[in-house]
């Protein structure tokens, strides 16, 4: 039985479940250390960095429109 999420609402409005918001709040600590390292000089090419970050993003996204 498929049933839309009411956990949370993603940046497109769309509802999240419970796992969604849980890996965007990974997601987001994740994003803080590696800014956090890069500000700090421990970080590589930023730019290669975001560009690989955004595709883990929008695959997570395309699996959220899936009914599992």
């Amino acid at each position: 039985m498929a049933f839309k999420g009411s956990a949370g609402k993603s940046s497109t409005g769309a509802s999240m479940s419970k796992y969604d918001v849980e890996v965007e709040k990974r997601l987001q600590a994740l994003e803080s250390k590696a800014h956090e390292e890069c500000s700090t000089g421990g970080g590589g090419d930023v730019a290669a960095l975001e560009a690989k970050l955004d595709k883990v993003i929008k695959v997570l996204h395309s699996l959220a429109d899936f009914d599992l």
